[in-house]
């Protein structure tokens, strides 16, 4: 029987084969000729000590021991015949792994979007890094693979009981991500790959019977006694309507499909407010990041660029980082002409000389009594709110309101900024009172917290950018626990980041998974 065994690697030996087996066979009690295959199963980087260090979980097969490989996933898919057809409202995770899920079930999903495909959808993410034109339907959040398709492809998640997260990564693998994934502890892709990981996803859904339609906004769903039979689009830029019938209505559309919360709230269907988060991107340079986190001057080559996570309380209220991107990008993620929104992002190779973070607070029901004439809409407006002020206090561009972030802190406006990865550029601006007031306060003591957590973290070379507020859906679309339906309408399933049911790509693609298998057992 193979025997498991943890190996303690330093950087440099990572790569090294010859010393793998040498350390893996002495472990398992072997001699290095007796071993007949070495298996990682889980490799995670541990810098407590002054020497990082890579802690690898392998399986170590011995004499007369068979490693048999796994079956692919797509082996066992079959194309559908299309006698029960499911529309999915939205390309992004949860969408994507829905429909490969209804594929590998028999079921024939039709999946609509928004937005553009991949390499149409660059065009728009020129236009408003460039140009600070904004496509309302096809932008760093809307578009084929959602929001995490050019914002990053971090697929780390907690939610290991929603689902089988070995599985939204083997189809990943499968698609073309690197192995890597599925034994990192904190796997990641690349805005560079994962855009052609999500275009052989659509080849599949095409292979094997789904369909796939770029540029249609849902703005209608077709309802009868109570259950939905259909949605009905408008193709953007062309004008033209379109019916589609199904048997059930997957409903994918992310954290910022602003309209479809109006379309099902106009409809009488329920939906309700849900506390988020809010607040800024901070930005160091990587050396300054590295140095921190490995206790060195200069990060060994074999290192990857240091990541942090951050958390403390203030006020009771949560204050953290959220999406932190080593050797990353900031880029500019609004879904609408007339508002600021700031994300992070990260090639696969994590070179850029900047490490960027969300530095967010929570928002609560409790904090929102201005708002509350909005009703349902209260935390949305509010989120919405804050994005046009910010937009507002500048030129009309993109260019995002920024200070340093000691002056941030200490409440006063930078006379300068250091260089920063925002394309659109950054001028000085007083977010103190730019931001709503709760939130400048938790964010300005938050981050003093965080300066003593990590000595150095305060520097006049890091950029606090406003505003960090699609950390999720500010709008929850209820769902029965065990039907996964909406309790009002039959045969709609709300799914994903924009339900309020996940938070990330992994998160997401599992829910997406979850509602396929309810929905094939209501059609069963």
């Amino acid at each position: 029987m193979p025997k498991i065994v943890e190996l303690v690697l330093l950087p440099n030996e990572r790569e090294n084969q010859p010393l793998i087996l040498q350390k893996a066979a002495r472990l398992a009690h072997l001699k290095p000729e007796q071993v007949s295959h070495i298996e990682v199963l889980k490799s995670s980087l541990d810098a407590r000590s002054r020497q990082a260090v890579f802690r690898v979980r392998t399986e170590v097969y011995g004499p007369g021991e068979v490693y048999v490989p796994e079956p692919a996933i797509l082996d066992g898919f079959k194309p559908v015949d299309g006698k029960k057809k499911v529309v999915v409202v939205g390309a992004g995770p949860a969408g994507y792994f829905a429909a490969l899920e209804l594929l590998e079930l028999g079921i024939k999903p039709i999946v609509l979007d928004r937005g553009n495909d991949v390499q149409l959808r660059r065009r728009d993410l020129r236009a408003i890094q460039q140009f600070g034109e904004v496509n309302p339907d096809s932008n760093y959040c809307f578009g084929e693979g959602g929001a995490g398709t050019y914002s990053d492809g971090k697929l780390y998640t907690r939610s290991v009981k929603r689902g089988n997260v070995y599985k939204s990564l083997k189809l990943l693998v499968e698609h073309g991500a690197k192995s890597d994934i599925l034994i990192e502890a904190h796997p990641h892709i690349g805005s560079n790959k994962l855009p052609g990981v999500v275009q052989n996803i659509r080849q599949t859904i095409l292979q094997y019977g789904g369909e796939v339609h770029f540029a249609h906004r849902v703005v209608d769903f077709i309802l009868q006694d109570q259950k939905i039979i259909g949605v009905r689009t408008e193709h953007a830029g062309a004008g033209a309507s379109a019916e589609w019938p199904a048997d059930a209505v997957i409903l994918a559309t992310g954290h910022s499909a602003r309209d479809i919360y109006r379309l099902l709230h106009a409809k009488g269907i329920l939906i309700e407010p849900k506390p988020f988060a809010l607040g800024v991107r901070v930005e160091h340079p990587q050396p300054l990041i590295d140095s921190i986190q490995y206790k060195q001057a200069r990060r060994e080559d074999e290192l990857p660029a240091a990541s942090y996570s951050l958390v403390c309380q203030v006020g009771g209220r949560g204050v953290f980082s959220f999406c932190m991107c080593p050797g990353g990008l900031i880029v500019p993620s609004a879904t609408a002409p007339g508002e600021i929104v700031v994300n992070g992002m990260s090639m696969s190779r994590r070179d850029s000389p900047f490490a960027n973070s969300g530095m967010v607070t929570s928002v609560e029901p409790e904090d929102l009594a201005p708002w509350a004439k909005h009703g349902v809409f209260s935390a949305m407006e509010f989120q919405a709110e804050v994005e046009q002020r910010l937009f507002t206090a500048g030129d009309g561009s993109q260019k995002g309101p920024a200070l340093r972030l000691p002056d941030f802190i200490a409440g006063k406006l930078s006379a300068d900024l250091p260089k920063s990865s925002y394309i659109p550029g950054l001028y000085p601006a007083p977010l103190y009172d730019l931001l709503p007031g709760f939130i400048y306060k938790r964010l300005r003591d938050g981050l003093a917290d965080f300066g003593r957590q990590m000595r150095g973290f305060h520097t006049q070379e890091a950029n606090v950018v406003a505003t960090e507020s699609r950390t999720s859906a500010p709008v929850r679309i209820p769902r029965d626990p065990e039907s996964m339906m909406h309790p009002q309408i039959a045969g709609l399933f709300p799914c994903g980041e924009g339900a309020g049911y996940a938070g990330g790509i992994i998160s997401a693609a599992m829910d997406g998974q979850n509602v396929a298998r309810a929905v094939a057992r209501m059609l069963a």
